[in-house]
């Protein structure tokens, strides 16, 4: 196994096109999105919570590796604490403990940050970051099936995975 040498860092608006190009990775991949495109930073930008937005560099050439962010579930008082979980690792990355990485970061910051609960929705192709998530104490509470369809026809289905805070709330 190849070994990168990376740290984690806050991530900068100037990091957009790298993590545009990793998201789309994972479009290319056909396993880790219904998205068909990246957003512009813009539009990215008012979808996820101002906090907890992670990259992981690699040391050499700084460039990103990988990342995460928050998504508000709603905009209701009530659900404050509630975020989708987004995570994402290049192609080059996985497999060197990256997603590791960002995940223990981005759990304990979101617990920082008064979230009390974490949702993904992940296809249950995607065995890696079920198992990811299952690592970081994330539990399968249903499977959502047939609940979008991809632009070709295919409908997909979702596995519901949640973390509550042992914490927090």
């Amino acid at each position: 196994m190849t070994t990168i040498p990376f740290y984690l860092d806050a991530m900068r608006s100037e990091d957009y096109p790298a993590v545009a190009q990793i998201f789309e990775q994972g479009i290319d991949g056909g396993n880790a999105t219904y998205d068909t495109a990246s957003a512009s930073w813009d539009e990215w930008d008012q979808k996820h919570v101002a906090v907890c937005r992670w990259v992981i560099r690699a040391k050499e050439y700084e460039r990103v590796l990988g990342w995460a962010a928050l998504s508000p579930v709603s905009p209701r008082y009530v659900f404050r604490g509630v975020a989708e979980l987004s995570i994402y690792v290049a192609n080059e990355a996985q497999g060197v403990g990256a997603g590791n990485a960002l995940m223990d970061c981005i759990v304990k910051d979101a617990e920082s940050q008064g979230f009390w609960t974490l949702q993904s929705g992940i296809f249950p192709e995607n065995i890696k970051s079920i198992r990811l998530h299952e690592k970081f104490g994330f539990r399968t509470v249903g499977r959502r099936e047939r609940i979008g369809q991809m632009r070709d026809g295919r409908w997909r289905d979702i596995i519901l995975m949640e973390r509550r805070s042992s914490t927090v709330g």
